[in-house]
């Protein structure tokens, strides 16, 4: 039996699941003529015992190599490999800022949408330069397609010149779209200036009960600082007083603000300080919260969300992958109205 030990390469960084790992592994063996027609696979114990993972993630993997028709099961006799043609699947490299829920319905709509057609390598850099480079050095040569979510928390001046260096075959930017990246690519887009604009446009008329709006904007948040531009223009042409809050723990609420969160954790701090005063939440004070969730369904009655469709960005880009495009998509951004406001 051969030592398939040297063609699976378990990536302890990596975000994909061991049991892909394990079956794009085989398929790229399969490919490289390392693993041909009629070779005899470990078993589910040895391989199990030899890579140091359950049993459960080596039948998740022999299952996922049935799915391309490469490998049958004998009783008695093991697992073999069966055919050593099929549809060869597109290497992808995906790169994503931070682990959070909406990206995770990035994810999951992107890896439906692209099926068994490609082979999904998922890394997070936690919006670390360094780490984000490291990771694209060392790794954009071995796919097909490089996707990446652009966000970072320090103005990393390097940025566009590190995915310039990606062929623009590969690229396909998510979420964020830099205008300063060179060449025709692939891009998936929210156009943060503008959504934040005409979704307070389409509040106007419950934000008038409110004389101040204030965004809840950390300094060293990864969100675009063109929604501020946004947020204050929309502000300037319908004269609301307005500030930037950059920490929401040292916030005094004040009867007759709205707030805007980004992120989650200030959520709770507004939420806390709000529900141990004697404010309203909706008459006295509005709260208005980027990124929709099932909980905020919930929260305080409901609390009123501006978000994009991100399961449509995850689609679009495997779309995009799949025709081997290099168009330009901006994702719509909605308005839920809910009690807060």
């Amino acid at each position: 039996m051969k030592n398939y030990l040297k063609i699976i390469n378990l990536d302890e960084y990596s975000i994909t699941p061991k049991y892909l790992q394990i079956s794009n592994a085989f398929l790229k063996g399969i490919e490289e003529g390392k693993v041909q027609k009629d070779d005899v696979l470990p078993s589910i114990n040895d391989l199990s015992t030899a890579l140091d993972v359950s049993r459960n993630t080596i039948e998740r993997a022999y299952k996922e190599l049935k799915k391309f028709r490469v490998l049958a099961s004998v009783t008695g006799k093991g697992y073999f490999i069966t055919n050593t043609h099929f549809d060869q699947q597109v290497k992808v490299l995906l790169l994503f800022n931070k682990l959070s829920s909406h990206k995770k319905i990035i994810y999951d709509a992107f890896a439906k949408t692209l099926g068994n057609q490609a082979a999904i390598d998922f890394y997070i850099y936690n919006n670390d330069f360094h780490v984000f480079r490291k990771l694209l050095t060392e790794k954009m040569d071995q796919y097909e397609k490089i996707a990446i979510i652009p966000h970072f928390i320090d103005s990393a001046e390097n940025v566009t010149q590190a995915i310039d260096e990606v062929s623009k075959e590969k690229l396909v930017l998510v979420d964020k779209l830099l205008e300063d990246v060179s060449g025709e690519f692939a891009a998936v887009y929210e156009d943060f200036e503008q959504d934040i604009f005409y979704a307070l446009e389409q509040l106007l008329d419950v934000l008038k009960k409110y004389h101040t709006i204030k965004i809840i904007f950390p300094e060293n948040s990864y969100y675009s600082k063109s929604i501020l531009v946004g947020f204050q223009n929309f502000c300037n042409k319908y004269g609301f007083v307005h500030a930037i809050v950059a920490d929401m723990g040292s916030e005094v609420l004040q009867k007759g603000t709205t707030y805007i969160n980004l992120m989650e954790d200030d959520l709770v701090t507004l939420v806390e300080k709000i529900v141990s005063g004697p404010m309203k939440i909706g008459e006295d004070i509005g709260v208005i919260s980027y990124n929709e969730t099932p909980i905020k369904k919930i929260i305080l009655n409901g609390i009123t969300t501006i978000s994009t469709d991100f399961e449509m960005m995850g689609s679009v880009a495997a779309e995009l992958i799949l025709g081997h495009s290099k168009e330009h998509r901006r994702i719509p951004f909605s308005v839920i109205r809910r009690a807060s406001v």
